[in-house]
């Protein structure tokens, strides 16, 4: 709780303690504690809090205007002006505010009088100055905020004068008076300010170029009332030769006062606006702007510019923006983007993209501004290459004229690149740079072109919806047009040769628009405009590009290709138009669409890759030509001619080819085509799809599909990037140089084999640097030895070097074919992926289970890398949600119904043997989706044969449903594929193996999911479970928990007949009982572990016949727990007996055992010689009282058994303190007497059950019993309690005309549990109707 403040108001208690308050305050706390309340709640730190207590404190005090309440309120929030705490007083003032503008009767004058009274700054002591001082300046707020004080003259000039004092206070207010002063100022009258600007502005200029607020006030001024400043100051030109330097001076003030705050200065802009008004703007930015600020290499000053630049752009016209934008400030600005890349570095990048955007935004009615500005900062350039990156989301505001423009200044600029026309810079670390090629023209125009061209693709990319459809056309034209074609002669049918370079385009160039290209290629078929990929002649984009392509290899004398075609390859472009227009006979098929995209995107590659693209584009069109022409097939039987494959599977080789490149718009196409061809797929075909996927055919050398890498191409787009990103980073890089030899030096030291040992052994030897034992008697080597042993050793060294050297070479090479082989892998499961998801029932999907796992295996052993991981996570979510939890499944296997159960036995066994259990669960499900599969399948031979059985069968009723599929019925397992015998067979191993195996990898969900989906094979695996319910601990356990969450399964159920389920539930009761005989005999984990199990078990059990009102002999049980009920509670207290003890007595309440109250006993009771009168009295300090401490449950509960009085009786001791509302709620059930038995056990023939029994169990009362003891105690001491409790159970008075008490004594020796009788689920006037009914009969 917070610590209140010395200036805060104390608590109604606190007053009434001290006694030193006034009569009328402390009648006015007593009055209301909801209004004293409201002040505490406007201090605190949210917002909504504080707001709602001060509208509610403003609706009370409008019911009492005229009350004590409001004079308490005004004190009560003047004296909150001065807190401790600082963040209360903003609080406090914006309260008064409110109350000061919802009261207009209440004079300013008197509340500011109020305020200075109580925070007088003369007699104010030391430490209790800066509260003042705060509190005076928070009240003239306060009465600013409230909207009166410009109004009140009086209270205005208080107000004033007020600010001038409290502006001496520099070190604890700094200049917040003075810009409350210019706040107040700014709002009030030209008159009123004409009347104060002589006390509050002084004549000299020097004090008003001391400051920015006294700057301020003067512009201010100058702007509301010229004549009376010039009056006052006289004419003063502040951007003289003289002035400048100041205001210089106040603009850096200005700027490090907004340090943290990071926004542009007030001040600034009003010297902004009012340089454009005197048409004195260059010189501002001249001289102030670039020659002062930008000149002191201070950071806040640079950013302060930037911020004024970005602010101007609205202002300026378009030759002031092209002043602004070929200065010195837009040139440090792209510095400053180019050497602000560490991660903690401030970045002025994302403000500056705002302010751009916010002019872009502003003007659209204004094209032509629009194009300058964005002209102008593409042309600020780090050695050829734009700062701004080449997504750059303010295009998006762009007005269509000034997009065309744009677009056609790029294209200009790529074709002739005018470097005079740029701002161009070289950081520091450039400059240092000795080498000259870094400065070379050619360097900056190809920079520059790369950088044009991925501009027109990401314009493209992101207003694609937005862009005109011609310009989109132009764009893309441009691009194919100088990736893969040269002019030879201009010519006016083709716009793109009228215009030459004025640098040649190099290969590098030239690959870089390629790579653009394709991008867009991607962007134009992946998002569309009309429909997908498509103009709005209804054609793809990819056509066009194509009848363009074959337009300009048609004007041969004007265009050539980049690689010229062969005849060969000419006849496979011409081949691919014409298949083109057979596949628009077909256009109504979605497949011939698929068909046309891989056609059009492979003939583009013919451009590129011409030798590489041809024959694959022969082999697609004899693929789509058979595709179409052949019908479809429901048998996979046709006889096909052996010496040709069939066209499915050269197909898919194609497509394992495509995606063997780099490229996600080959994916996709990939993707989609095989998708249509999948229903036409063949075992052979998908064989090669899984020769990719196992990893044992996958790595050998003699690959038929080589993955392609683009790191080439990756390392040509940023070789440039990165040569300037470590000239910026050069220490950083020498950092990592160092490292990176410490590496290799530890490496090396690593690589140093035992060959390398007895080389230089032999070196030394020859040398003569190793002596033997008569080496101190040799004399030292000459001059010549040492330098032919240093050769030596330095060819030696040489040697090794470059062994080690080939060594990590080749490992390296290693790795990245291991990578690019992962990343194939991962894009050859696409067609996996598609395959399960549209052909599901197709039963070549089978052949997908074990190559999946076999991926998985090796991806949980050895996921460390990222690609593994995606390898692992994209395959298991196959696996799992496409495969096994598929909704459809093969329902034609054939001959593969004995393959499948092997299949079944293997990954069981597999299962079994995994390292770990996620591992197993894969396995495991497998084997669960080949049941379903088996299940749901039919033998051909007796199909007919079970149909007559079934239209044979008296049994009208359906067949038992699962959640995961319909349950075998005896009838259909004739029917069915799966061969229960063997199954049944496979899974008891397993069972076995998971009870018996310590370590084992399976589960108890496995088993419960096996269960559930398959509950036919419950009744050959329960035994098993039955028979490991007495066994070890282990076995014991897990068949207790397998067994307690089975017995309540539906599916389960119907399985069983009722003599079945009957018999079951009576064995294991019985081998529960068993273990219930040893019951709190635990002494180890284990063994405590074993009983809560059994107990678990026994519950459940019960509740199971409740449910299904299952008759079965609990004598045995009864008399086993009762008779362990001493050695129970010996054990009370020992760790974990709690759970123990409410699953006992939650069992013994089934059988009719009311749980004891375990009530303490008086002190009075149990006197005490030790203790006197005075010791009583005198509690010693840290200890609990004897009344308090708690009494051993075994002392309790073994007295009353043995006197045969009840163990509690509730009234006899008053409630404790603190445990009212915990007494009045055991008051409320009835006591149970006699609820614990005697330490001696029952005998086998008395039973021992609860009064209440009988009446649950009405047909168990027979005339012929006899009354019987309750636990071993005489009848008349329970007779009070069971009266109470059967008239609590049986509202009804007089229902059987019997006392329960007789209806306990005519109970027969053989107990009887006969659990959910109607009865008990009838509430109300129903059950009551039941009772009248079964009285009246004889």
């Amino acid at each position: 709780m917070e610590s209140r403040d010395p200036a805060e108001p104390m608590s109604p208690g606190e007053a009434t303690q001290s006694g030193a308050r006034p009569a009328d305050r402390y009648g006015l706390l007593k009055h209301s504690r909801e209004f004293l309340d409201f002040f505490w709640d406007i201090a605190k730190p949210e917002q909504e809090t504080r707001l709602a207590a001060t509208e509610k404190l403003l609706e009370y005090l409008r019911g009492r205007p005229k009350g004590s309440e409001m004079k308490y309120a005004l004190k009560r929030l003047i004296t909150g002006l001065g807190v401790g705490r600082e963040t209360a007083r903003p609080c406090y003032s914006l309260a008064l505010a409110q109350l000061l503008q919802s009261f207009e009767d209440l004079p300013l004058c008197s509340i500011l009088q109020q305020i200075q009274e109580k925070y007088d700054l003369h007699q104010v002591k030391k430490a209790m100055l800066r509260p003042a001082l705060f509190a005076n300046l928070f009240g003239v707020l306060a009465l600013f905020q409230s909207g009166r004080l410009v109004k009140d003259q009086e209270a205005l000039m208080k107000s004033v004068k007020l600010l001038q004092a409290l502006a001496q206070y520099q070190n604890h207010l700094q200049e917040q008076p003075r810009k409350a002063l210019v706040d107040i100022l700014s709002e009030v009258s030209k008159a009123t300010l004409q009347e104060i600007l002589p006390e509050v502005l002084k004549a000299d200029l020097n004090i008003i170029l001391s400051s920015p607020e006294q700057l301020e006030l003067f512009l201010l001024a100058q702007q509301k009332v010229p004549s009376k400043l010039k009056k006052l100051v006289g004419s003063v030109n502040l951007f003289s030769d003289e002035n400048v330097p100041r205001l210089v001076n106040v603009l850096k003030m200005a700027a490090s006062s907004v340090k943290k705050d990071r926004k542009l200065p007030a001040i600034a802009l009003d010297l902004l606006r009012l340089a454009l008004k005197e048409d004195k703007f260059p010189r501002f930015w001249k001289e102030v702007v670039e020659q002062g600020l930008l000149k002191m290499q201070f950071w806040p000053a640079s950013y302060l510019c930037f911020r004024l630049l970005g602010a101007a752009l609205p202002l300026l016209t378009k030759e002031q923006l092209h002043l602004v934008m070929q200065g010195d400030v837009i040139r440090h600005y792209g510095e400053h983007v180019c050497t602000a890349k560490l991660p903690k570095q401030f970045k002025f990048a994302p403000e500056m993209d705002d302010y751009v955007g916010t002019f872009l935004e502003g003007c659209q009615d204004d094209p032509e501004r629009q194009l300058a500005v964005l002209v102008a900062f593409s042309s600020v350039t780090n050695q050829g290459l734009p700062v701004t990156p080449t997504f750059w989301r303010v295009v998006r505001f762009l007005s269509p004229p000034a997009l065309r423009g744009y677009v056609a200044w790029l294209r200009a600029m790529f074709l002739q690149p005018d470097l005079d026309s740029l701002v161009d810079f070289s950081t520091n670390n450039q400059k240092k740079a000795q080498d000259s090629s870094l400065h070379m023209p050619e360097r900056a125009v190809f920079r520059l072109r790369k950088w044009i061209i991925f501009r027109l693709v990401s314009i493209v990319d992101s207003l694609h919806l937005e862009m005109e459809e011609a310009l989109t056309e132009q764009v893309a034209r441009f691009c194919l047009f100088h990736s893969f074609f040269v002019t030879k002669k201009p010519t006016s049918q083709i716009p793109e040769t009228k215009h030459p370079f004025s640098f040649p385009l190099e290969n590098q160039a030239r690959e870089a628009v390629s790579s653009a290209f394709f991008s867009l290629l991607q962007t134009l078929s992946t998002q569309f405009k009309q429909a997908p990929g498509q103009t709005q002649g209804g054609q793809p984009w990819t056509y066009h590009l194509v009848q363009f392509a074959d337009l300009l290899l048609n004007h041969s004398h004007n265009v050539t290709t980049v690689t010229p075609f062969t005849a060969q390859q000419r006849q496979a472009w011409d081949r691919m138009l014409q298949t083109l227009k057979e596949l628009e006979a077909h256009s109504a098929e979605a497949r011939a669409a698929a068909f046309q995209h891989l056609l059009l995107l492979v003939g583009i590659h013919l451009l590129k890759s011409p030798a590489e693209s041809c024959d694959l584009l022969g082999d697609i069109q004899t693929c789509i030509r058979k595709s179409l022409g052949e019908k479809p097939r429901r048998s996979r039987t046709k006889t096909i001619d052996p010496q040709e494959p069939p066209w499915v599977e050269v197909l898919v080789e194609i497509l394992l080819a495509l995606l063997a490149q780099p490229s996600h718009l080959m994916r996709q196409v990939a993707r989609s085509v095989f998708g249509h061809i999948c229903s036409h797929l063949t075992p052979r075909a998908l064989q090669l799809i899984l020769d990719v996927l196992n990893p044992e055919t996958s790595e050998d050398e003699n690959d038929r599909v080589v993955v392609t890498d683009d790191s080439d191409e990756r390392r040509l787009k940023g070789a440039e990037d990165k040569s300037e990103e470590g000239e910026d980073n050069r220490s950083s890089e020498s950092e990592e140089e160092s490292e990176g030899e410490e590496s290799e030096e530890e490496e090396r030291d690593g690589d140093v084999d035992q060959g390398f040992r007895e080389q230089l052994m032999t070196v030394l030897q020859a040398g003569k640097a190793l002596g033997g034992e008569d080496s101190e008697n040799e004399e030292e080597l000459g001059d010549e030895a040492m330098m032919a042993l240093d050769q030596s050793l330095a060819s030696l060294f040489a040697e090794q070097k470059l062994r080690i050297q080939a060594r990590r070479d080749e490992k390296n090479k290693l790795q990245k074919e291991k990578a690019l082989r992962r990343d194939f892998q991962i894009r050859v499961l696409d067609l996996v992926e598609v395959l399960v998801t549209k052909q599901p029932e197709n039963a070549l999907v089978l052949e997908l289970l074990e190559p999946l796992l076999s991926i998985i295996r090796r991806s949980l052993r050895s996921s460390s890398s990222k690609q593994e991981q995606d390898l692992l996570h994209k395959t298991a979510r196959i696996f799992t949600h496409h495969l096994c939890r598929a909704r459809r499944y093969c329902h034609d296997l054939g001959e593969r119904a004995e393959a499948l159960h092997a299949q079944v036995e293997r990954l069981v066994q597999q299962a079994g043997r995994q390292p770990d259990s996620p591992t197993a669960l894969y396995h495991f499900n497998a084997s669960l989706y080949l049941l379903r599969v088996l299940k749901g399948n039919t033998a051909e031979g007796c199909v007919h044969e079970t149909q007559e059985k079934q239209k044979a069968s008296t049994d009208p009723s359906p067949m038992p449903t699962g959640p995961q599929g319909p349950t075998l019925s005896p009838l259909m397992k004739a029917a069915s594929c799966l061969d229960l015998n063997l199954v049944t067979r496979v899974y008891s191993t397993a069972l076995s193996s998971f009870l018996t195996k310590r370590n084992s990898p399976l589960t108890v969900p496995m088993f419960l999911s096996l269960f559930s989906r398959h509950p036919v094979l419950c009744q050959s695996l329960f035994p098993i479970l039955v028979q490991h319910i007495t066994g070890p601990v282990r076995p014991r356990h897990q068949a207790c928990l397998l067994l307690q969450k089975t017995l309540s399964m539906r599916e389960v159920r119907s399985c069983f007949e009722d003599p079945e389920w009957k018999q079951l539930m009576g064995q294991v009761l019985a081998k529960v009982t068993e273990n219930l005989r040893v019951l709190g005999e635990a002494q180890t984990k284990a063994q405590h572990q074993q009983a809560l199990s059994s107990l678990e078990l026994l519950n459940v059990l019960f509740r199971t016949c409740k449910h299904e009102k299952l008759t079965l002999d609990l004598t045995v049980l009864l008399g086993v727990l009762q008779g362990q009920q001493q050695s129970l509670q010996q054990g009370a207290h020992s760790t974990g007996s709690s759970r123990l003890h409410d699953l006992y007595w939650q069992a013994m309440k089934t059988l009719g055992v009311q749980r004891p109250k375990l009530e303490k006993k008086d002190a009075k009771e149990v006197p005490s010689a030790t203790h006197s009168p005075i010791s009583k009295k005198r509690k010693k300090k840290g200890f609990l009282p004897e009344t308090k401490k708690r009494k051993k449950r075994k002392s309790e509960d073994g007295t009353p058994a043995e006197d045969g009085t009840p163990a509690a009786t509730g009234g006899s001791q008053p409630p404790s303190m603190g445990r009212k509302k915990r007494n009045r709620t055991k008051a409320k059930v009835p006591a149970q007497a006699n609820g614990t038995p005697t330490t001696k056990s029952p005998a086998p023939g008395a039973p021992t059950l609860s009064p209440s029994t009988p009446a649950k169990y009405p047909k168990l009362q027979k005339k012929n019993q006899k009354p019987s003891q309750v636990n071993g105690a005489p009848g008349s001491p329970t007779e009070p309690a069971g009266q109470k409790q059967h008239e609590k159970a049986l509202p009804k008075k007089g229902v059987l005309g019997k006392s329960p008490l007789s209806a306990l004594a005519r109970k027969k020796a053989r107990l009887s549990l006969v659990i959910r009788s109607p009865s008990l689920l009838q509430s109300g006037a129903k059950k009551k109707k039941v009772q009248l009914r079964k009285a009246g009969k004889p």
